[in-house]
């Protein structure tokens, strides 16, 4: 028997209200998506200043005395700081990489002739195999496969102008809104706090505020311990490559980038260092095949050392996270927003450590 039921309208419009707003929200996500990424990579920079923003505002207020501008003044001087620090270290490191990347790749059949030339076992290797000419046709192979990467690298090169010009336009975006919120961002949220404090629910208010404090120190900490490090690691790559660079006779102008180059990646959580040594180590080769192979031996070995040695004691446990949290981070940040995904994912779950942590009192309070 077939039953009817009614509703009012009031009933009907609130059952609909609910998946409305999520298909809405789904949908604003979708197309502002780029948007968001943008303005939360700035909170986050924003954020990773903070620590330096306080130090250059003690500076002032120990040599100066005190006063409200220094504030502001402190934020534009720590945030010259790093965009001139990292924009040097973009223009020393990107014309090396690609002279070295463009040299490497064309000296692969002399770097072959060098290695391998005069040594009479490699057709001897190849008689046994039945190839007659091993030693010729492995240099004709490497000295094909040398311009056919060349010229896939000169294609790629005059392909990517619009997107290079497409992160051009991201980045200009981001250091803006960066300042924005270095400048803005505190007064924002002393508004936000004065608004809630003065409603009823104090103690919500104050749960929050500890909350998100919280939550702003596990970034801030998290990053300058984890420049720190990186500025360790790139001193050290320049150290190596000088040394090697007097023993084997190449350049010692290598160092410098050849350290830059260690620094940036190793800033990418886990897989960074392996990647910046690598991209070294085959740079090094362009130059002489042995050195590159003792930087890979020596870096391996002073990983080592700072992995298990200098990193714990400088990092400490700030952020509270097994081995495995922080791995499954890392793969959630990589397949959702990539590079960018891998560098913040590791502070983020640290926010979310923190807000488990806090759930409780969160609870309480609102209860």
């Amino acid at each position: 028997m077939a039953k009817q039921i009614e509703t009012d309208l009031k009933t009907f419009i609130k059952f609909w209200t609910v998946p409305l707003i999520i298909i809405g929200a789904l949908f604003f996500i979708e197309k502002s998506l780029t948007g968001l990424i943008i303005i939360g990579l700035s909170i986050f920079l924003a954020l990773a200043l903070r620590p330096l923003v306080n130090r250059v505002n003690s500076f002032f207020t120990k040599h100066f005395g005190k006063n409200d501008k220094h504030q502001t003044l402190s934020a534009v001087f720590a945030y010259l700081i790093v965009v001139i620090v990292v924009g040097g270290i973009i223009a020393t490191v990107g014309p090396v990489v690609v002279n070295e990347t463009s040299r490497f790749v064309s000296n692969f059949p002399e770097t072959f002739e060098n290695t391998f030339g005069g040594w009479d076992g490699v057709n001897e290797i190849g008689k046994s195999i039945g190839i007659s000419d091993l030693h010729g046709q492995i240099e004709n192979g490497l000295s094909n496969l040398s311009h056919s990467l060349l010229d896939l690298l000169s294609n790629n090169l005059f392909s990517s102008v619009s997107g290079i010009a497409d992160v051009i336009t991201k980045a200009v975006l981001v250091l803006v809104l960066t300042l924005l919120f270095l400048l803005e961002g505190p007064g924002m949220i002393n508004s936000l706090w004065s608004y809630l404090s003065s409603n009823e629910d104090k103690k919500m208010a104050k749960v929050a505020r500890r909350t998100i404090t919280k939550m702003a120190n596990v970034v801030s900490t998290y990053v300058s311990r984890q420049v720190f490090v990186a500025i360790l690691d790139g001193c050290a790559t320049m150290i190596i490559v000088f040394i090697l660079s007097l023993i084997f006779k190449f350049s010692p102008n290598l160092a410098i980038p050849m350290g830059m180059i260690t620094m940036l990646f190793y800033l990418i959580p886990m897989f960074g260092q392996f990647i910046g040594g690598t991209i070294v180590t085959i740079l090094l080769m362009s130059s002489n095949l042995w050195a590159g192979l003792i930087f890979a031996v020596i870096y391996i070995a002073y990983a080592q050392i700072e992995n298990n040695i200098i990193a714990p004691k400088i990092q400490g446990d700030a952020l509270k996270l097994r081995p495995v949290m922080i791995l499954s981070a890392i793969v959630i940040g990589m397949y959702m927003f990539g590079l960018l995904g891998a560098i913040i994912a590791i502070p983020i779950a640290g926010c979310i450590r923190v807000l488990i942590e806090e759930y409780p009192n969160i609870k309480a309070a609102r209860n």
